[in-house]
């Protein structure tokens, strides 16, 4: 790559009691980003004068239920060439900053927008839970901002069409509020869902938030609730889908999950999600990788084989930009369950080959 000085980054962030998180969050920064803003929406404890300490450039926002607004105030104090918008709890590695600051470089004097990046979710031990895509990196123009008051999202007000770069494979966000305290915190005091509902009552026919209504089901295990949302969202998909909708994956993975997990689970209902959601998205190996995680629970070890041989397959043929995040952050236990599908299958050999590989 070209790694001449041509463009800059503006780190952006919006905070509110990050005192753990926003040493880390800036330290990445330090020698790649021309600046860090720090736009706090009303921390009570030492976040801003961390931040200040470390040179950040601070700015205040009284916080209105709406992270888009918060965020597109950070972007209005940006000033230079390109946006690198993470959050508090996400970071960059030292040698993925060097390498965002060559692609920015490289990217500059053509017509690319964005940049796709690798985003890790880890537990509270460090270790990957799903490795998801995300667009973080982009060029910083008076038509790009964020919509929607959670799970906000970039768009252009031109309506223009906006190219991205793929650049998973060589760049990877790490973020660390996977089953936090204060993740679970929030979601026991229902700030996420109160914002969805929300937008939900502006815009019912939303069916990215009832996906996201799904999901705050999900994690207090309300099964009825997490499934019903589920199942409005997928009845109010779009007759033309985009080939890269990372929300209807998402949300046909979820309603799967959910059906595999709940105690009173049949496996017809499971199969029939599992046909609709292979139907659209033939490409996605999370689907596999789910059902044959649940056949094998089931004792149905030949299926269940057939399954993650056929999740893997998917993965390795398309890779997982924009999909199978699921199967990414959890490659060692699908071949765990392959070679106790092997074993149970009576194929020794196989199972031989694959523990001797994971040790």
């Amino acid at each position: 790559m070209n790694t001449k000085a041509r463009a800059r980054i503006s780190q952006c962030m919006i905070v509110k009691n990050e005192e753990k998180n926003i040493e880390r969050a800036l330290s990445w920064g330090k020698g790649v980003v021309a600046e860090q803003i720090v736009v706090d929406t009303g921390s009570t404890d030492r976040t801003v004068e961390i931040a200040r300490e470390m040179g950040a450039k601070i700015y205040h926002f009284q916080w209105i239920d709406d992270f888009a607004a918060a965020k597109n105030y950070a972007i209005s104090k940006a000033g230079c060439e390109w946006i690198a918008f993470l959050d508090a709890d996400e970071y960059f590695t030292q040698e993925d900053g060097k390498k965002l600051l060559q692609c920015v470089n490289e990217y500059q004097d053509t017509s690319y927008d964005g940049i796709l990046t690798g985003l890790i979710h880890l537990n509270n031990e460090g270790q990957v839970m799903a490795a998801d895509t995300q667009i973080r990196v982009f060029r910083n123009l008076p038509t790009v901002q964020y919509k929607r008051r959670i799970h906000e999202y970039l768009i252009s007000t031109d309506n223009k069409p906006r190219k991205t770069a793929d650049m998973v494979k060589e760049l990877s966000i790490f973020h660390t509020g996977y089953g936090s305290k204060e993740s679970g915190r929030k979601i026991k005091e229902g700030r996420n869902r109160k914002l969805i509902q929300a937008e939900l009552e502006a815009h019912p026919d939303d069916y990215e938030m009832w996906g996201y209504l799904g999901n705050e089901y999900s994690s207090v295990d309300e099964w009825d609730q997490a499934e019903e949302a589920y199942r409005r969202a997928i009845s109010l998909f779009p007759e033309e889908l985009e080939e890269v909708n990372m929300s209807v994956s998402r949300i046909f993975m979820r309603l799967l999950k959910v059906l595999t997990i709940r105690p009173d689970n049949k496996e017809a209902d499971v199969m029939e999600i599992y046909g609709q959601a292979v139907a659209l998205r033939p490409m996605e190996a999370d689907y596999d990788y789910i059902v044959g995680e649940y056949l094998a629970s089931k004792g149905d070890y030949l299926n269940g084989e057939k399954h993650i041989r056929r999740a893997l397959s998917l993965l390795e043929m398309y890779g997982n930009t924009a999909k199978s995040m699921l199967l990414s952050g959890k490659l060692m236990n699908a071949y765990e369950l392959l070679a106790v599908c092997c074993y149970n299958n009576g194929d020794l050999p196989g199972c031989v080959q694959l523990t001797t590989a994971l040790l």
